[in-house]
């Protein structure tokens, strides 16, 4: 099954683009993955679809014959390598490149983001967002060009950062968001769709697990209230100090004893309905607070006395 990566990249080839686009694209593609020597461009191109791409674009630019070659590579696992070689109008190319990558920054908005597309189908990927985080990247081994990359991200509003590798740069953006928008500015609708349902599903997930932890995290914390309350009841009992607080504190004490875990806003509605004594949240804290004021002050009594 082919990759995330691979199934973006076999969508963009086939959208049709006006000449500017088409040209800073395959200027970028050049540049940063082409190799320039004896008078010739050569390509090393593993996607079929961005070969064909390529070959199309460059014989509609410069009306120009190219060789292709193709080698399949049997070490370890089945590689197909498509050579693209061109030996006619190579310092018009070259011009035309090192031209457009010093002008790029002045180009419209359409023209940078092709050029960023030429160099994402050149070297770069995203991970599949069903099964690994979010993460897109551009590996570029020339520190300028990893620059100009950054450069260009940023200015169209994408968060993007450069980390140094053992074999050049890595310029990447971490943002599920941002890398949606990424895949709608190359134009790959039906991968963005998957991107959107997966990212849906997962942001889904990740609200309903949060929201399970804090359910879980206030249970546990009425819990503990209830436990210290009835502690602080126990406390009294045991002291006969109980006769010391007024009628409604005994109201709320015996319907604690009564319901030992339901949460404060629950015993206010249970005292509420079954009794005379219409009470809030707000009431029952206050009247335990005043129960472990009592605790609080017996104790401290005792520890004078003793």
């Amino acid at each position: 099954m082919a990759s995330f990566t691979t199934q973006i990249k076999d969508e963009v080839t086939k959208i049709e683009t006006l000449k500017p686009e088409s040209f800073a694209e395959v200027c970028a593609y050049i540049k940063y993955n082409g190799n320039i020597k004896d008078d010739k461009v050569t390509l090393y191109i593993e996607n079929a679809s961005v070969a064909r791409r390529m070959f199309n674009l460059l014989k509609r630019l410069y009306k120009i014959n190219i060789k292709l070659t193709i080698r399949t590579q049997k070490r370890f696992a089945v590689k197909t390598m498509y050579i693209l070689e061109i030996v006619e109008k190579v310092d018009e190319i070259v011009q035309d490149v090192e031209l457009c990558v010093r002008q790029i920054r002045d180009y419209s908005d359409p023209e940078r983001a092709s050029f960023l597309k030429g160099i994402f189908l050149a070297n770069g990927s995203i991970n599949d967002p069903s099964k690994s985080k979010y993460h897109l990247e551009l590996l570029i081994s020339d520190e300028n060009l990893a620059n100009l990359a950054n450069e260009l991200l940023l200015s169209l509003n994408f968060y993007s950062k450069i980390l140094k590798r053992d074999k050049g740069y890595m310029v990447y953006i971490k943002s599920s968001e941002e890398i949606s928008d990424f895949i709608k500015m190359l134009g790959a609708i039906n991968a963005l769709f998957y991107y959107e349902d997966i990212r849906i599903y997962r942001d889904h997930k990740n609200m309903v697990n949060r929201l399970n932890n804090c359910e879980q995290a206030n249970v546990e914390k009425s819990l503990k209230t209830c436990n210290e309350q009835l502690s602080n009841i126990e406390y009294l009992k045991n002291n006969d100090l109980l006769t010391l607080l007024d009628e409604k504190t005994g109201i709320v004490i015996e319907y604690r004893l009564k319901y030992p875990e339901t949460t404060m806003n629950e015993l206010a509605e249970i005292i509420s309905l079954e009794t005379d004594y219409k009470i809030t949240k707000s009431g029952i804290n206050h009247h335990f607070r005043k129960i472990k004021d009592l605790v609080i002050k017996h104790q401290k009594t005792l520890g004078e006395n003793a």
